[in-house]
């Protein structure tokens, strides 16, 4: 009796770690990243006008650039900002598809990646200036 009653109780606890690790698809999505990602859009949200000068510059030239990006990354840091203020307000309620997942990112499809376009859509946090990475490389040590 008691073998059989040790085998349900892990077959029990068993099925219980293995549903435990079956996350859903939206689980790292939660209330405390979309109000880091508020506060992030709104500290941050200013430096969208540098990155899209830039990319101004790289794609059609400095004239462009300073033209038609200064503008151009203006409108893209109030729309940042105000994504913020409205994700900082509502960061305790699922708004989005009743999920955490931010509202704005650009054209990731159907497949659900995380890939976005950067020049029409947004990001989920804003860009970083300078020589910043958000890929991971290992180093090597010469020897």
């Amino acid at each position: 009796m008691k073998r059989i009653l040790l085998s349900v109780l892990l077959l029990a606890m068993g099925g219980a770690v293995y549903g435990d690790i079956q996350a859903p698809p939206a689980s790292e999505y939660t209330a405390t990243r979309k109000l880091g990602r508020a506060v992030g859009n709104i500290v941050w949200g200013i430096e969208e006008i540098p990155v899209t000068v830039l990319r101004w510059q790289d794609r059609e030239g400095d004239y462009a650039g300073y033209s038609a990006g200064v503008v151009e990354g203006f409108s893209r840091t109030f729309t940042r900002i105000g994504y913020g203020f409205y994700e900082l307000v509502t960061f305790w309620a699922p708004t989005y598809k009743c999920t955490y997942r931010p509202p704005y990112q650009g054209s990731c499809g159907r497949s659900g990646l995380k890939e976005y376009n950067t020049w029409s859509g947004f990001s989920e946090f804003p860009e970083e200036l300078g020589f910043q990475s958000k890929y991971h490389y290992s180093r090597r040590s010469i020897d």
